[in-house]
């Protein structure tokens, strides 16, 4: 029994202590480790290579979400809505709405207004806008008729205005932004003919940008998880809290005619910004340096370019107005229904909201930048004229 129980043990050394000619040979055969005795991070980011333990695996992506400007869960971007009541008209506005190759007849009583006689003036033709600012309506028999401020009166309607609003910034933020500028669904990757993904995105939603490439002839935006949007549709602002050469002081606003937003800076940090209509073709607004020169509450603005007068406008009561280029300014524009696409006749169009943020900001004297991303918008002064709205 003694000698049996030996020869097990024998036998059990063996089979575990195999022969060290078999036990190099079997070592030689195993996979050798790429970091020996290196254990992986925490999962957390880790932007230095640590010396520690090995970033790989949830902290591999976290630290690449890092580096696009992006963290699990997604963080928001230091902003503030601005009060809605600057949305607010502080005009009560009333639409032309008569065939535009026909001149407004103005009345001095309600009563020819509504029978078609005895005009006193008219506004001109023209197929651009024409509104008026009124102090009193009437509806007569489905029709709706305005008193002006002067006592005339006038067929029109009341108008309404868009309720769009910029963003306050309570620090500069360090991930992108912008605004979708076209109801649209995201795509799965930079490509129109890649699957769309998440949620409708409405017109004018802000939305942050995490990462910016060219695809298929334009900018594509990474606006979340796998989630891209074209420059076709959406709009970035180009943050630089370094004033343009020949600003003054730290107060600026920089107008980006490629994205159509505007930007404002105090001390050389953003504080503001939101999406506009600058000139459209051949009207742009003209790139440079330029400095606020008059501020107006109020102002009535009419002009025409073309050599018939064919596009002549007439619009009442355009509320904060601010000059900086013989007439082009800065000011709201309440029959502009969106923004984020240049059409007007120079000047920069704010939503009432936003212009009415920024009059308050605004001092005469403030320097406005107005530059173009792509390099597109002509640049000789002799290009241009006075401007318009």
């Amino acid at each position: 029994m003694k000698f049996l129980r030996t020869m097990l043990i024998l036998i059990s050394i063996v089979v575990v202590f195999p022969h060290n000619g078999q036990t190099a040979q079997a070592r030689s055969e195993e996979p050798t480790e790429p970091y020996p005795g290196m254990p992986l991070c925490l999962p957390d980011v880790y932007l230095l290579p640590p010396e520690d333990c090995l970033p790989l695996g949830p902290s591999q992506t976290l630290t690449q979400l890092a580096q696009m400007g992006m963290s699990y869960p997604l963080r928001p971007l230091p902003v503030v809505s601005p009060p809605k009541d600057l949305t607010r008209n502080p005009a009560f506005i009333a639409k032309i709405n008569i065939d535009p190759s026909e001149p407004v007849r103005l009345y001095a009583t309600l009563d020819d207004a509504v029978g078609g006689v005895n005009s006193v003036r008219s506004i001109a033709p023209g197929n651009g806008l024409r509104y008026v600012s009124y102090i009193q309506e009437s509806r007569i028999d489905g029709n709706s008729f305005v008193m002006l401020k002067s006592g005339e009166w006038v067929r029109a309607s009341p108008a309404g205005s868009s309720t769009f609003q910029g963003v306050l910034f309570t620090k500069t933020p360090s991930t992108g932004f912008g605004w979708v500028i076209d109801t649209i669904r995201a795509r799965s990757r930079p490509s129109f003919t890649a699957p769309e993904v998440g949620d409708v995105i409405f017109r004018e939603s802000f939305v942050p940008i995490y990462q910016v490439i060219e695809a298929e002839g334009m900018e594509w935006y990474l606006i979340g998880m796998d989630q891209w949007v074209p420059y076709l549709k959406a709009r970035r602002a180009r943050v630089d809290t370094t004033p343009p050469q020949g600003v003054t002081g730290d107060r600026w606003i920089s107008v980006d005619l490629y994205d159509q937003i505007v930007t404002v800076y105090e001390n050389r940090q953003l504080v503001f910004a939101t999406l506009v209509s600058t000139g459209g073709e051949p009207f742009y607004t003209r790139p440079g340096l330029f400095q606020i020169y008059q501020k107006k509450p109020f102002e009535t603005m009419t002009g025409a370019f073309e050599p018939d007068k064919s596009d002549y406008y007439y619009l009442e009561d355009v509320p904060w107005t601010m000059y900086f280029d013989e007439a082009r300014a800065l000011h709201g524009a309440y029959w502009r229904p969106w923004f984020g696409v240049a059409g007007s006749h120079g000047c920069v169009n704010f939503s009432l909201g936003d212009a009415n943020w920024l009059f308050q900001w605004a001092k005469e004297g403030d320097w406005v930048y107005v530059w173009d991303a792509s390099g597109q918008t002509p640049t000789d002064p002799s290009f241009y004229g006075a401007g318009g709205a």
